[in-house]
């Protein structure tokens, strides 16, 4: 599988069925070639141009699987929030 086919997915969580975004960057180890987390643009709120971007950062060890057309997670969004410098 390349990052592309990866690029293409949707992320939907477990824990209240929604749907998070499309995985937008990968974060890989470089020691060893894994793949760390994967890294999804939080959805485009209201007035958000006058705050900073936010995106999720999920760690690889809480994805569920990865099919054809999805990539299912099962993560607290709270915890994996992090602001665009």
């Amino acid at each position: 599988m390349t990052f592309l086919d990866l690029k293409q997915k949707e992320v939907i969580n477990c824990k209240d069925c929604k749907r998070i975004g499309c995985v937008a960057d990968i974060e890989i180890n470089p020691s060893n070639g894994q793949i760390c987390a994967l890294i999804v643009p939080a959805p485009i709120r209201f007035f958000s141009c006058f705050a900073k971007a936010e995106k999720y950062w999920i760690s690889f060890e809480h994805v569920v699987r990865i099919g054809p057309d999805i990539i299912l997670v099962d993560v607290c969004l709270d915890n994996v929030t992090m602001k665009d410098e």
